[in-house]
């Protein structure tokens, strides 16, 4: 019998909370504005990548004021490995000479103000807002989610907003947080994007994508 796409949704969501119990957010931060800084580097590179390179970074800059007035090759050479290191850096530091300027040197804890600023689209805003805040209004939607969400049978969306609409509509508001740090997890370390390991794979039963994948990969 065929299963609707929420009831999916459920069971993928139970099926990874068991396999991966303490699953959290690859990147590490102690703080909103660490948390912001690995967010904006973590774009096209890898968490592991960010995580080696905030691990000396945070203890060169450690304050939103440190970023504000940090000098832009300087800041460039320090992100480089993160790639599109130019952009990266203007946007951090006109990011942090906004929080200055606007929020009193706080990061803004609303979407509606997250996103005015330089480098900082919903999908960032949503991590900050629900890893730093416990705030969720939405399901951060990166390329795990994005990649997973297809796979599974979740969305036939390519957009990242159309697909955050499409998980909200079938996933209650309480399995949102849950439902993105599971997906990220099972993405980084099963659903590959070039070589899914389906044969291994604890949702495989259920994956639409199972007997096309599993021709390929095993």
């Amino acid at each position: 019998m065929k299963i609707s796409i929420g009831k999916r949704a459920y069971n993928i969501i139970r099926l990874l909370q068991k396999e991966y119990p303490h699953n959290k957010i690859a990147l590490k931060f102690s703080d909103p504005l660490e948390l912001m800084v690995s967010t904006i580097l973590s774009a096209q590179c890898t968490d592991e990548r960010v995580n080696k390179v905030t691990k000396i970074l945070f203890k060169k800059y450690k304050s939103v004021k440190d970023y504000a007035n940090a000098d832009f090759k300087e800041f460039q050479r320090d992100i480089k490995p993160t790639g599109f290191y130019k952009n990266k850096a203007k946007n951090i530091i006109n990011a942090s000479q906004q929080i200055i300027k606007r929020f009193n040197k706080k990061i803004p804890q609303t979407m509606q103000e997250l996103t005015t600023l330089p480098g900082i689209g919903r999908k960032t805003a949503n991590i900050i807002l629900t890893f730093a805040f416990g705030k969720i209004e939405g399901i951060v939607v990166d390329t795990h989610v994005i990649r997973l969400s297809k796979r599974l049978g979740l969305s036939k969306n390519n957009n990242p907003a159309k697909i955050e609409q499409d998980l909200i509509e079938i996933i209650p508001k309480n399995y949102w947080k849950d439902f993105s740090s599971l997906i990220m997890e099972h993405g980084r370390k099963i659903c590959l994007a070039r070589r899914p390991f389906c044969k291994w794979c604890i949702l495989k039963h259920i994956c639409p994508s199972f007997k096309v994948f599993s021709r390929i990969t095993n």
